[in-house]
């Protein structure tokens, strides 16, 4: 396919075989996600510089693997034959984040302005480095000035704005069904309030296979607006902020990572969750919490890497903190 580069491979001596690889397409980067078909090793993802040669290993076929580029899907670049599509992603970014006022008058929390970029292009430059696209932007409170933003500094890149225009009326739940066509395949979903360091994302596409998988991060003590969490080793059993403290091993980040099947299962959930007469007051946390009982959703430890959550206003050194090291 024309702009498409090779793909070429190296074996090595460790088990299962693991092999490098090294790739391009139309002279841009990309994220190979790969997994051994009988899930007896597991894979890494790594966002590289075409042309760069920095290695990927990766079980041998038969795997799959992923593409950021909309439009390309099937055709786009395959490996022994095995297809190549897209690792998508949504971010949920309606809300206005009326605790970080007056900063927030006239922009979303997503604008706010860490170190002369708003937290939004933080989060997108990261993804984007990372081979992730197709990208979904939900938004609802000042939506023009988003969209001005994607307009001025995204154009030509896959990233694509969705608005919500029940986002005065429903929690994020509602934001995850109005991008539920994104949840037809492998994608993360990430609330719009959190900046991290490029390799939190490496490290979720990295882990092991699983329908769900949610980033967590522990620390020595949790408060009450902390999206707590409750584990089995990585199984998560619960999630919520209401946990009691002295059960909860780790929080939340506000990303998580779904395969085909776990995508399926939370578009699903949501539909339900929303015909409920309390739906629209739900958080989409509260769905997963659902679907943790029924054994979907495995956890992922970032501990050690830079991330911060931006509710009030002492959040944002913190988050400057995050994006300065950068």
């Amino acid at each position: 396919m024309a702009g498409t580069g090779g793909i070429g491979g190296r074996q090595s001596s460790r088990p299962h075989q693991l092999i490098r690889q090294t790739a391009t397409t139309g002279g841009q980067p990309v994220a190979l996600t790969r997994r051994c078909a009988s899930r007896t090793a597991n894979a890494a993802v790594l966002g590289f510089a075409a042309g760069a040669g920095l290695p990927v290993p990766t079980c041998r076929p038969p795997c799959w693997a992923s593409c950021p580029f909309p439009g390309r899907r099937l055709a786009a670049i395959s490996f022994r034959g095995v297809p190549i599509q897209p690792m998508q992603a949504v971010i949920l970014s309606a809300g206005q984040g009326r605790r970080l006022l007056p900063l927030t008058a006239d922009r979303p929390k997503c604008l706010v302005d860490l170190h002369g970029k708003t937290l939004l292009q933080w989060q997108l430059d990261a993804l984007l480095a990372a081979g992730v696209g197709p990208i979904t932007l939900v938004t609802g409170y000042a939506s023009e000035a988003v969209e001005a933003v994607i307009a001025s500094h995204y154009a030509g890149r896959p990233v694509q704005v969705q608005f919500n225009p029940f986002f005065q009326v429903a929690d994020n739940l509602g934001s995850c069904w109005i991008a539920r066509a994104a949840f037809d395949g492998e994608l993360l979903l990430l609330n719009g309030d959190t900046v991290f360091e490029p390799a939190v994302v490496q490290r979720l596409l990295a882990a092991p296979a699983a329908p769900i998988r949610l980033a967590i991060d522990r620390k020595a003590s949790y408060d009450d607006d902390d999206m707590k969490v409750i584990v089995d080793g990585e199984r998560l059993l619960r999630i919520g902020k209401h946990l009691p403290v002295d059960a909860v091993d780790a929080e939340s980040i506000g990303m998580l990572r779904f395969d085909a099947d776990g995508a399926r299962h939370f578009q699903a959930a949501v539909e339900r969750a929303l015909r409920e007469p309390d739906g629209l007051r739900w958080w989409y946390l509260s769905v997963i919490d659902r679907l943790a009982d029924e054994g979907l959703v495995m956890t992922c430890s970032i501990e050690g890497l830079r991330w911060a959550e931006v509710d009030f206003p002492r959040d944002l050194d913190a988050a400057r903190a995050v994006v300065a090291a950068r």
